[in-house]
């Protein structure tokens, strides 16, 4: 592979803010940060920002069992596109990823893909919380999260269990995490929105904010309890975010992610009767995503996560009660961040990137930019306006609810292991 310099961008990461070329040697790795550098290829990044390739830490990619509503290969360039150079893939594939043969098919689907595939494991046979999977097993493969996404664990005892158990296993030196799709079975049953002034006025049985913040309150617990490790998928309410506030003031080992979709849209959206509003949890009010960006500002909430969710049109075109529940997120991701919050573009940069890759402990081959780190980049373009339109998008479905809308700030570039796998706004491969 021929060097490459990626020309003339403002470099920003954890170490901060500088004006400077970046070479990558012909081995994929970081050579060089500095000023008037060359190389046998030029990438132009002028007027741009050069920033370490973004950690997804819940991405669904369908497959196996799914592959008409989408691909890893197809998943994997949509990440690429929206500046992602690594993605975890969720569980809840047909079947169900609990075993090291089903991870091992998805490391192998990954391995030419655009972007960097990591799989999670499920935390119980087939998902069905009644037995646990054998972490160390799959752990072996290089799996350091566990889930049971798309549903929490109900069982106390079970989690208990899984959590004293998983304090002994280790990955390459790093312990693993248990994260959990926080929402209690038995309250949310039959509840396709948020319970509240919308869903009563829509008619639409509703699931109250309280079947997420009972499962928030147990695990918190059950992290004091056992000291492992809990790491909360795509909190949606205000009361979830101010126990984690105050679990992480209290020492206890909980972390937690949101979704853009948890800080962009609210349960009012559902008036439309549109399916493409519907997503698990459900969105919330105008108080939770106030109180959501709030956690994102003080650190509360540790990371963005996209809880990219594709299905086929044919699905997503049934009544509002008998879709399922999802919507895409990695092309939008950034565009949505930069044009919502008002944050210092470091602050959006580290919940997109380096926070996430700690959290997944890939933070040694993604997260930083210096010399003889992996050159896993994006380059973003911070004033590109553009409209979403989701035929545009790489994603074989178009489960899109911001179509329509105009965004401010577009990668232009992607490199991932130093091969540019996007090159100004094309994918490449």
């Amino acid at each position: 592979m021929p060097t490459v310099v990626v020309k003339g961008g403002r470099v920003v990461d954890a170490a901060g803010e500088r004006v400077a070329d970046v070479v990558v040697d012909d081995d994929g790795r970081i050579a060089a940060v500095g000023e008037d550098l060359s190389a046998d290829r030029t990438i132009d990044a002028a007027g741009c920002v050069v920033a370490p390739g973004f950690v997804d830490l819940h991405t669904h990619l369908r497959e196996p069992g799914q592959e008409e509503a989408e691909t890893i290969e197809t998943g994997a360039r949509a990440a690429a596109l929206g500046g992602y150079t690594c993605v975890l893939a969720m569980p809840n594939t047909i079947p169900a990823i609990d075993h090291a043969g089903i991870v091992r098919e998805v490391l192998e689907l990954g391995r030419t893909a655009p972007c960097d595939v990591r799989s999670s494991g499920a935390i119980t046979v087939g998902r069905q919380g009644e037995q646990l999977a054998p972490l160390a097993e799959t752990a072996a493969l290089g799996v350091r999260f566990f889930t049971d996404d798309g549903a929490g664990v109900a069982d106390a005892r079970l989690m208990r269990r899984a959590l004293e158990y998983a304090t002994g296993i280790q990955v390459d030196g790093k312990g693993i995490v248990l994260a959990q799709h926080c929402e209690d079975p038995v309250l949310s049953s039959g509840g396709h929105m948020h319970e509240g002034e919308w869903s009563s006025r829509l008619g639409i049985p509703g699931q109250p904010a309280e079947a997420e913040e009972l499962m928030v309150m147990r695990d918190i617990a059950l992290a004091r309890l056992t000291g492992a490790r809990v790491h909360f998928q795509h909190l949606s309410t205000a009361r979830s975010v101010e126990m984690v506030r105050a679990a992480k003031a209290a020492g206890i080992p909980v972390s937690c992610e949101a979704t853009t979709h948890h800080l962009t849209l609210t349960h009012a959206e559902c008036a439309s009767y549109d399916p493409v509003f519907k997503v698990n949890p459900p969105l919330r009010t105008e108080a939770d995503v106030a109180a959501v960006r709030a956690g994102l500002a003080d650190g509360t909430i540790d990371c963005i996560a996209t809880d990219h969710a594709p299905h086929t049109q044919e699905a997503k075109e049934a009544p509002f009660d008998q879709a399922p529940p999802g919507m895409l997120g990695l092309e939008t991701a950034l565009g949505l961040l930069l044009t919502e919050l008002d944050l210092p573009l470091v602050e959006v940069l580290a919940l997109l990137s380096w926070r996430p890759a700690a959290l997944l402990g890939v933070d040694d081959e993604h997260g930083a930019i210096a010399p003889g780190r992996p050159a896993n980049l994006t380059v973003i373009d911070l004033e590109r306006e553009w409209t979403v339109d989701p035929a545009a998008l790489a994603s074989r479905s178009r489960d899109t609810p911001y179509a329509g809308r105009t965004l401010r700030g577009k990668v232009r570039h992607t490199l991932l292991r130093g091969e540019p796998v996007v090159l100004d706004e094309e994918p490449q491969r």
